[in-house]
């Protein structure tokens, strides 16, 4: 359907790797390098994510691993230091846990890894039961969206609503996802507003809004 925004629920990975919080170390060890992943969600009994365990807290065992630190180390990085002597998933888990819904959409999402500096987040219904995970990599396949899928969805969400009432058809190309619109329009002032909701459509990478106003009239011969 053309303006439905992309959510997370169309691309997160549905088969997770989890554990529970009573995983051991080793065992958590071994998960990410046989899935091939940075970070494990931790769950209760009832399926709900309590927490992640990612590669970062797992390191500080091996940073603290050829003595004891000094007592700048370990005021300095007192987290990392009692995480260097956790051994079980509900130990080495940063808590709460990060998530997202589903029907969040993709700019959300994408928001939360900015501000946190996370890579992924792990996908919770409305009772925070685990459903997914989406990371980064995930985020951008909407990059990956056809050219003529996007100026369909401008030409009937944003052009078509927008200017109803232009003397000319509004052309509309993107190339590479680069948005070009060209034409006339009745009125400048919405110039703006169509180069951000067209920014705002899912899979654009740059809008170029080349509209110009009604042609001059000219001038009345004197009589």
């Amino acid at each position: 359907m053309h303006g439905t925004p992309h959510i997370v629920n169309d691309v997160m990975t549905r088969t997770v790797v989890a554990v529970r919080r009573d995983a051991a170390f080793k065992d958590m060890v071994k998960a990410m390098q046989q899935w091939k992943v940075s970070a494990l969600p931790v769950l209760d009994d009832e399926e709900r994510v309590i927490g992640v365990v990612s590669e970062a807290d797992l390191l500080p065992k091996e940073a603290f691993h050829d003595g004891d630190p000094d007592r700048y180390s370990e005021l300095r990085r007192l987290s990392d230091l009692v995480k260097a002597g956790a051994a079980t998933a509900a130990e080495l888990m940063t808590t709460p846990a990060l998530t997202v819904h589903p029907e969040a959409t993709l700019a959300r999402a994408a928001r939360t890894m900015a501000q946190t500096r996370t890579k992924r987040l792990p996908v919770v219904d409305d009772q925070g039961r685990l459903k997914g995970i989406v990371s980064r990599s995930d985020l951008l396949k909407v990059f990956l969206r056809d050219d003529e899928d996007i100026a369909d969805e401008i030409r009937h969400e944003v052009v078509a609503p927008l200017f109803p009432e232009a003397a000319e058809p509004i052309r509309v190309e993107v190339r590479d996802g680069v948005a070009t619109l060209t034409g006339r329009i009745p009125d400048t002032s919405l110039v703006p507003v169509a180069n951000r909701l067209v920014r705002a459509v899912e899979g654009v990478v740059d809008v170029d809004c080349v509209l110009l106003g009604p042609p001059r009239r000219p001038d009345p011969e004197p009589l």
